[in-house]
């Protein structure tokens, strides 16, 4: 890309309206495109720069997308402005900490496969990461040459969601990837995600006219060899930009009650409607879902599936005070079960 300005990489009244007066010039604006250990690559009007990180600036705190101020004669930050969306998810290990994954994108394009890639619990937590951060899903279904009805699979895709679209394409052709331009319009950001092999580096590449590494599938099976190794923001054909990411084995969910509300409001709504506030969706009288689930109206493994995300949810969202909690509580309900067991017996 050339001549870029502001409004090409994606700059608008979101982000103007946080800076003081003066404070354009003097430390102009500058949106990431690849995050380090101690430093950053941004770009700007005038080209791309190099910047280090203040003494109360972490990488871990930036993500690519983010818009940042620096000073032009340090090449230092020195603030980060507020993100209109964020990627997330919970990162590995005991505490209660986030991964970012990308800032300010408007479409989170969710790549799958019309064979054994396709998931729908997988899938069902990327359209609850876009719901949570307010980005709009929109389901990539490749390889549809390999089935006999790639409408199924739309149908399939869109019956997760009542906020989603499903399209079939075919990577390999630069004609089909025209399709994607709705969602590729100039300064617009589109974040790629999805298992590793189903084709989200060779949509990256018809897309920017990049030549990045491509693997095909693992023999013996349908899944793919990571391909993608880092994130980074890359100027497409016509306009837009997109986030690649390497392929995530695992998407853990804190803090997305909304989000899962969102993408399974068919459920939630129906949960206002039990007999009982505090429904467990089991055995109780009067639970609106499970006389759903017996009428045929709501599929079982959905209802599974949501019940996974929000205990998931709850656990992986609860500080530690909270966590206590709940330990001290399963404790009581334990004893009083042996004593009363006990209780019993000695009757």
């Amino acid at each position: 890309m050339t001549d870029l300005t502001l409004a090409a990489l994606g700059w608008s009244e979101d982000f103007q309206s946080q800076l003081d007066v003066g404070e354009f010039e003097a430390t102009p604006p500058a949106r990431l495109c690849d995050v380090h250990r101690d430093r950053v690559q941004a770009l700007t009007p005038d080209g791309e720069f190099t910047l280090t990180l203040p003494g109360d600036l972490q990488a871990g705190d930036l993500a690519v997308g983010d818009w940042v101020l620096f000073d032009p004669a340090e090449h230092r930050i020195t603030r980060a402005l507020e993100r209109r969306s964020i990627l997330r998810r919970r990162a590995a290990g005991t505490v209660l900490m986030h991964q970012l994954i990308a800032a300010n994108v408007d479409t989170l394009m969710i790549v799958t496969s019309c064979n054994a890639d396709f998931n729908p619990a997988r899938l069902e937590r990327y359209l609850t990461l876009a719901a949570s951060s307010d980005t709009t899903p929109l389901i990539v279904l490749t390889k549809a040459d390999l089935v006999d009805n790639g409408a199924e699979f739309i149908a399939r895709a869109e019956a997760l969601s009542p906020h989603v679209r499903a399209i079939t394409l075919d990577a390999r052709d630069p004609a089909a990837l025209a399709a994607l331009l709705p969602w590729l319009k100039p300064g617009a950001t589109v974040a790629l995600v999805g298992s590793s092999g189903v084709g989200k580096s060779t949509i990256l590449n018809g897309l920017t006219g990049e030549a990045s590494e491509t693997q095909g599938n693992r023999k013996g099976d349908s899944k793919g060899r990571h391909t993608t190794t880092a994130r980074s923001l890359r100027p497409t054909r016509s306009g837009a930009w997109l986030i690649d990411t390497p392929g995530m084995r695992s998407l853990g969910m804190s803090d997305s009650g909304d989000g899962i509300d969102r993408v399974f409001s068919d459920l939630t709504e129906l949960a206002t409607q039990c007999k009982f506030s505090d429904c467990a969706h089991q055995s109780e009288p009067g639970c609106a879902i499970q006389a759903a689930i017996k009428a045929g109206d709501v599929d079982p493994d959905r209802f599974r599936r949501w019940e996974k995300l929000l205990a998931e949810d709850r656990f992986n969202s609860e500080t530690p005070s909270e966590a206590r909690a709940r330990k001290r509580g399963f404790t009581k309900k334990v004893r009083s079960s042996v004593q009363g067991k006990r209780g019993r017996q000695g009757q």
